[in-house]
């Protein structure tokens, strides 16, 4: 009886979604009368698996699964890096009143995903950018919008907001660390060099799973970045990433185009990032073995 209210808005809010999805991935819009144009009105015809047919055989899905796997493969060590650096140095005597650093570090995952994305491409553009006037003087402008650069200033923009919620769990990890075992290492002679790598970065290995999992999840997700700078940057189009490919097809503005259509590059990328997770997740728990 407890559980039942939880249960209720889990499988509302959750569970029905998920289900609704998989059904529209099954079925394709279709003309139902015959002729030479089709003609009749369309109507929701199964189709099986033709639309994961037709998302696997889109160029669009693997170029965009490239640009993703390229950008979290560079992103997230450096985010996950910052994280664990900031947090080690909330926990240590370095630092007197953390609640004032914790806040400032985690208030940027506090704005919304499209507002930071907005605020940055203020930021990036080339006539507008403060970081520009500067480097300017300098005589090195950089295009912060160029293909080989796009990337990257993405990544800058996750690894600003995201920082600090990862430096959470880092630090939420290292203040249950009992203290007696960093006052025996002092005993036995240790520095705090030592107490860093020797106690603290191992046992905060779980965190690190925890934070390298979502960060796993969330860039197969990336969506917000790209779509906002692709409005002032026609060339990405609208299958930068797979789940603007997803998006852009249940508006009609992507091949392929459709609910279903839509539904499936989103389950694909569902079983993707869960793969992903899975096979990081071994080779974690084998390494630290």
């Amino acid at each position: 009886m407890f559980l039942a209210p939880f249960v209720a808005l889990f499988a509302l809010c959750f569970l029905a979604p998920i289900a609704v999805s998989v059904r529209q991935s099954l079925f394709r819009a279709l003309p139902s009368g015959g002729g030479l144009y089709g003609g009749g009105e369309l109507v929701d015809t199964f189709v099986g698996t033709g639309n994961f047919a037709q998302v696997l055989a889109s160029p669009a899905l693997w170029t965009g699964l490239g640009r993703v796997v390229a950008f979290g493969a560079f992103q997230i060590p450096i985010m996950i890096g910052a994280a664990l650096t900031l947090a080690l140095l909330l926990d240590s005597d370095a630092v007197r009143r953390v609640t004032g650093f914790r806040l400032a570090y985690f208030l940027p995952y506090a704005i919304p995903g499209v507002v930071a994305a907005l605020v940055w491409t203020y930021i990036y553009s080339p006539r507008l950018s403060p970081i520009n006037q500067v480097l300017g003087a300098a005589g090195a402008e950089i295009d912060f919008f160029s293909p080989q650069i796009i990337l990257v200033s993405m990544a800058n923009m996750t690894t600003w907001t995201f920082t600090g919620y990862n430096m959470l769990i880092f630090l939420a990890a290292l203040q249950a660390i009992p203290r007696e075992l960093y006052e025996a290492a002092r005993i036995d002679g240790a520095s705090e060099w030592r107490i860093v790598f020797a106690i603290k970065v191992p046992m905060v290995a779980p965190a690190a799973l925890l934070a390298i999992l979502l960060s796993i999840i969330g860039t197969v997700q990336l969506f917000n970045e790209p779509t906002v700078l692709a409005t002032v940057n026609p060339w990405m189009g609208n299958d930068f990433t797979p789940m603007m490919l997803a998006y852009n097809a249940m508006t009609g503005q992507a091949t392929p185009s459709g609910a279903g259509a839509a539904s499936a590059v989103s389950i694909v990328m569902a079983v993707f990032a869960g793969a992903l997770a899975a096979v990081y997740a071994l080779v974690q728990r084998r390494v630290t073995r």
